[in-house]
């Protein structure tokens, strides 16, 4: 529960910082707008075209990064919103773990309560891992698949028949990835033929 408040705390932080942002960015427009407008009223007392030139140089240097600003503050926005929570989900991801290892040290255990136990365990790990893919985090697929570097880390190889060259084997830790980045790395086992 205080996970949560802390990751609701911190996603307000991170939104209050767009507001102010905002309110620079608007600030900034408005002294833009400004000038522009003193641009555009001493136009009508300029005489030298020279000088015309400059001033109708500025103006358009001055709508182009108002622009510039508008689409930097989008794209910053864009980002924080898609991967602003890669740390929270990051230490979740240690739950998951501790519960996948519970699950695998218990799950054949021939006792019905303890049966009954791992059976709550995973309910509670599924419901887990389906709220933290609300926030777009999607495991890797490890088993079974080509080595890829950009998503496993080789712990070791070993010969394995029937396999190819490369194959994972053995997943020691999942791999997880946030709106399609990688947040951490399956960490596996390759098959090695000679």
């Amino acid at each position: 529960m205080s996970e949560n408040t802390d990751f609701e705390k911190d996603l307000k932080e991170e939104v209050e910082k767009i507001h102010e942002e905002a309110a620079e960015m608007k600030a900034e427009a408005h002294q833009i707008h400004e000038d522009a407008e003193e641009i555009h009223k001493d136009l009508g007392d300029l005489k030298d075209l020279e000088e015309l030139k400059k001033f109708k140089e500025k103006y358009y240097y001055l709508a182009a990064e108002m622009e510039n600003v508008r689409k930097r503050n989008e794209r910053d926005r864009e980002q924080l919103i898609k991967f602003g929570n890669d740390k929270v989900l990051t230490s979740m991801l240690e739950v998951v773990d501790n519960f996948d290892r519970t699950i695998n040290m218990i799950g054949n255990d021939q006792d019905e309560k303890v049966k009954n136990i791992c059976i709550g365990l995973e309910m509670v790990r599924t419901q887990f891992l389906d709220n933290l893919k609300k926030f777009g985090l999607e495991p890797v697929d490890s088993l079974g698949k080509i080595f890829d570097p950009n998503f496993h880390e080789a712990m070791g190889a070993q010969p394995a028949e029937g396999k190819e060259d490369q194959e994972i084997i053995t997943e020691y830790q999942k791999g997880y990835v946030l709106n399609g980045r990688l947040l951490r790395a399956a960490k596996v086992i390759v098959a090695k033929n000679d």
